[in-house]
């Protein structure tokens, strides 16, 4: 059946003034328009509400049945409604945040600090991803806006570039490309590689050197979900894995990195998806550009990192 709310409404008003005229001034609309609506919600039911005369207006044994159920109907529609709406709001005052490892590096505090000093009642909900989804959660909806690195399978989704890093590889102690003066990317084209744990050929043939490989596939020899995971085999011998040159700030014993010379430069953004942009995610990615523009020394920290020890520390 094809009933509306309006119609159920139209019923009750009815039902409790009996009278079609004091109905319709109630509800502030045209007499002949209510007594239209009564009449489609009796053929949509097909019952029988009210016996009308000349002189009065009666609900029927049906009509007396359906009143106490349409009234509970909407109120029950009226409180859920209203409870939409004070999710809505405080829907509002949340902004979910995806990152993989490292999110922003030593840009993400001032960008938070920046945007909870201008949203001093919105709630920054920090969600943490691995290699599975470099998109961070906005492919799916799940994150409102994320820092994220280039490059991915990015359908509707936007960037605001933050900062580039120099790629580097990670070998263990004692590998034999520790001894060469400088590492260049031919140097690695055979070495067994890590490679991510997902199904991203974008992601994946950035990191596995696909254009330096003239359509031969790469050596990978397993695959991982985070930087952790990866920096264990690495120690354990299993193979060598290309990341970023952040990556000097972690602490592992066993494991030493190399400069590319020749390296690819891997860029971190903040992103958002084209479907869910908000005024809070527009907001979010404003101040991430202006904390980038304004802090150029971290900016220079991370493009141009020291590599003066190769050797990354047991501990900081």
């Amino acid at each position: 059946m094809d009933v509306h709310s309006r119609q159920l409404r139209y019923f009750v008003a009815v039902a409790e003034d009996l009278s079609f005229t004091r109905a319709a001034q109630r509800l502030h609309v045209a007499q002949q328009g209510l007594s239209a609506q009564i009449k489609q919600l009796e053929q949509a039911l097909d019952l029988v509400l009210f016996t009308r005369t000349t002189r009065s207006v009666e609900l029927t044994a049906a009509g007396e049945a359906l009143l106490e159920g349409v009234r509970s109907a909407l109120t029950t529609l009226g409180l859920a409604v209203e409870q939409a709406r004070v999710a809505q709001r405080r829907e509002s005052d949340r902004l979910v945040l995806g990152f993989l490892e490292g999110a922003a590096l030593t840009l993400t505090e001032p960008i938070l600090a920046a945007f909870r000093e201008r949203h001093p009642g919105v709630t920054v909900d920090m969600r943490q991803f691995t290699y599975e989804d470099p998109a961070a959660g906005l492919a799916d909806g799940a994150v409102d806006v994320a820092f994220v690195r280039l490059p991915f399978r990015a359908d509707g989704i936007r960037v605001e570039p933050l900062f580039t890093e120099p790629v580097v590889a990670l070998v263990p102690a004692g590998h034999p490309l520790t001894e060469l003066p400088e590492v260049r990317v031919r140097d690695l084209l055979d070495e067994p590689l890590l490679g991510a744990d997902n199904t991203d050929p974008v992601w994946n043939a950035f990191w596995e050197l696909h254009d330096h490989r003239d359509g031969r596939p790469a050596p990978v020899v397993s695959r991982s979900k985070s930087l952790l995971e990866e920096l264990h085999k690495v120690a354990a011998g299993v193979g060598i894995v290309l990341t970023v040159a952040s990556a000097r700030w972690m602490p592992f014993p066993r494991v030493r990195l190399l400069p590319i010379a020749d390296a690819p430069i891997n860029e971190v953004t903040v992103a958002w998806h084209t479907e869910h942009e908000t005024p809070l995610v527009r907001s979010f990615v404003d101040i991430a550009r202006e904390v980038r523009a304004t802090r150029p020394e971290l900016v220079e920290l991370l493009e141009r990192p020291d590599f003066a020890d190769r050797t990354l520390p047991a501990h900081l």
